[in-house]
């Protein structure tokens, strides 16, 4: 079985600020810094470092060519990177305040000039069992999720934004669905607590297993392993901005490799507990070795 990571690489700029500005305000920021970023990149270095086995398929300009070169450090198959000639990288505007909570404005550039052809010539190079992981950040979904059904394989989508153009896709084509309570209220188009949310999800989508992430409240499972429950490990927060990504890797990761649900649920929260913990995106994803030793620590759930 092989894993393709079809999604997106940005640059991030990050905007240290006392709160995030207003309609109408203008605020000066204490720091900027600039890390690799995109959620397709983040979940494919997640992925990796959780110890699965990745290629990563997406659009990056000429100036995001050292996107590509973090893939690679971080052993993902970047074969099916394609570099543009017109179009800049996408990009991210971050502002991250002082209790590490952040909000992003999101320039798609390059991840929205994948194309149909583009699609068609990756996917030639696998076949039904195979894993396609998607977020939402990158043009041509409907056809990528139409294209992998066709092939027999296995999608996973993180509805990330969450956004009208989610409904583009054929969402019973989807086989496991990982998105926190914003997104999953949006998809619904249903208000709820969690458990509520949870089981119109399991109604809406019997055929799928569904990941629903609730920040410092942890996880909850519900699919062919019943409904299942998991604890967030406590943390001096830092930075945000990875963790659901880091979540998608590590859970996912663990679950191709044989891992049940419960032990899945409890690596992806040992893996975001230690990216919270630290500054940026991509450089905040934590490697496997380092989540078995978190498993040793006296942090308290």
């Amino acid at each position: 079985m092989k894993i393709l990571n079809f999604g997106s690489l940005n640059i991030d700029y990050v905007y240290g600020v006392s709160h995030f500005v207003e309609k109408g305000e203008t605020i000066s920021s204490d720091t900027l810094q600039v890390f690799a970023g995109g959620k397709g990149l983040n979940q494919s270095i997640a992925l990796s470092r959780a110890g699965a086995d990745v290629y990563h398929a997406g659009v990056i300009g000429t100036d995001g060519s050292f996107l590509g070169e973090i893939l690679c450090e971080a052993e993902v198959d970047t074969r099916y990177l394609k570099i543009s000639q017109e179009i800049r990288t996408g990009n991210a505007v971050i502002q991250k305040d002082r209790e590490g909570d952040n909000c992003i404005i999101l320039y798609g550039g390059a991840n929205q000039a994948v194309t149909k052809d583009q699609v068609d010539m990756v996917l030639e190079d696998f076949q039904k069992g195979d894993c396609l992981i998607l977020q939402n950040e990158i043009s041509e979904i409907p056809y990528l999720v139409e294209k992998a059904h066709d092939r027999g394989m296995q999608t996973v989508l993180n509805p990330s934004p969450m956004n009208e153009k989610i409904f583009e896709i054929n969402l019973d084509f989807i086989d496991c669905f990982i998105l926190n309570e914003v997104e999953a209220r949006a998809l619904l188009q249903s208000d709820g607590d969690s458990k509520d949310l949870l089981k119109k999800l399991n109604e809406r989508f019997p055929h799928a297993e569904i990941v629903l992430t609730l920040g410092e409240k942890g996880s909850i499972y519900a699919g062919a392993q019943g409904m299942i429950e998991q604890s967030a490990y406590k943390v001096d927060t830092v930075d945000t901005t990875a963790a659901g990504d880091t979540f998608t890797g590590y859970y996912t990761s663990s679950r191709l490799m044989g891992k049940t649900v419960k032990e899945s649920l409890d690596m992806a929260a040992k893996a975001s507990a230690i990216a919270v913990s630290k500054m940026g995106a991509a450089p905040s994803i934590p490697k496997r070795d380092q989540v078995l030793e978190f498993a040793a620590d006296s942090f308290s759930e």
